[in-house]
């Protein structure tokens, strides 16, 4: 016995989750959308799902001790280039007013990448 395991899976509650909202949800008309929807559709891949720490937590129940992080990144800070089907005004425009200062201040915990170790 023993182990460890170093993984990462999207976070469902992320700066990232909420742009994607407000672009293929509420900016489109389509507010009543559920996040799960709007994640595997837009987020990288058909079908890309995204968890909350509590369902992370849920997928390692086996394991001794679970450590989660989930700090912000360059996607979450508009920072780096995005894939094709993302780019047009509203990218364009957010990077610009986009409130990094503010979203590192008071949303630290919320990126998009849940880094997770856990220990067997």
């Amino acid at each position: 016995m023993g182990g460890v395991a170093r993984i990462m899976i999207y976070h469902k509650w992320s700066v990232v989750g909420f742009m994607l909202c407000l672009r293929y949800g509420l900016i489109s008309m389509r507010s009543l959308r559920g996040l799960e929807d709007i994640y595997a559709r837009h987020l990288e891949s058909p079908g890309t799902k995204a968890y909350s720490r509590s369902e992370a937590f849920s997928l390692f129940k086996d394991f001794t001790h679970v450590d989660i992080r989930t700090p912000l990144a360059h996607a979450d800070l508009l920072e780096s280039s995005v894939g094709q089907r993302h780019r047009g005004l509203f990218l364009s425009v957010a990077r610009l007013i986009w409130p990094r200062w503010f979203l590192r201040c008071f949303f630290p915990d919320n990126g998009l990448f849940m880094m997770i170790t856990a220990y067997k």
